[in-house]
């Protein structure tokens, strides 16, 4: 992705935000304990590449991947 604004990551980008636990599926939903936050790693056509626990985490999951990660509010 080209783009004019020299502050964004270069790269493939992912997304980091929070997800809502109502948007999964059942079966993951009875696999994450409690009721902490949970934060989806997105592709940009939005599919889920993964989930974490933590943001940090989620962060690291991104970078490990080679993806370049941003934060969505």
């Amino acid at each position: 992705m080209d783009t004019p604004y020299d502050n964004l990551p270069k790269g493939q980008m992912a997304y980091i935000r929070l997800v809502s636990r109502e948007s999964l599926p059942d079966d993951i939903r009875a696999q994450i304990p409690g009721d902490e936050p949970i934060w989806g790693v997105h592709a940009p056509d939005g599919e889920c590449l993964a989930l974490a626990r933590h943001r940090s985490d989620a962060f690291m999951l991104a970078r490990e991947n080679d993806w370049a990660p941003v934060s969505v509010h």
